[in-house]
């Protein structure tokens, strides 16, 4: 259930590349030294959820959940992670990147079909 090793290395580039977005993007938000902390704020924050709420005994994760939850949520704060990175991305001038990562995206969540399926009759 979409814990093949190539999928997991897979989503762990897009998780990365997320946050690299999500802080190259809050830095832009303001100038000077202050934009440091938009910069590392807004990825921490979202990596802070994504570490947090979690669906209990998900095999591609830890199986730990700081905060159970449904796995349709789960769902949801998977997509809006990703949505938001590839629109910040949009936002800054980087089309390109931004459908890259879009794509990307979609394409590895296509082949966690398995996963999703898990996520969605999950229940908490």
């Amino acid at each position: 259930m979409g814990s093949n090793p190539v999928n997991l290395g897979v989503r762990f580039l897009l998780e990365i590349s997320a946050l690299v977005a999500m802080g190259f993007w809050g830095w832009s938000l303001v100038d000077g030294w202050w934009s440091v902390v938009p910069g590392l704020g807004i990825p921490l924050l979202a990596a802070g959820a994504w570490g947090t709420f979690a669906v209990p005994n998900d095999p591609s994760r830890s199986g730990r959940a700081p905060v159970p939850t449904p796995g349709w949520a789960r769902l949801a704060l998977e997509v809006a992670f990703f949505a938001f990175a590839s629109w910040a991305l949009f936002d800054l001038g980087s089309e390109i990147l931004g459908w890259v990562l879009a794509v990307a995206t979609i394409a590895h969540y296509a082949a966690s079909y398995d996963r999703v399926a898990w996520l969605l009759a999950r229940r908490s």
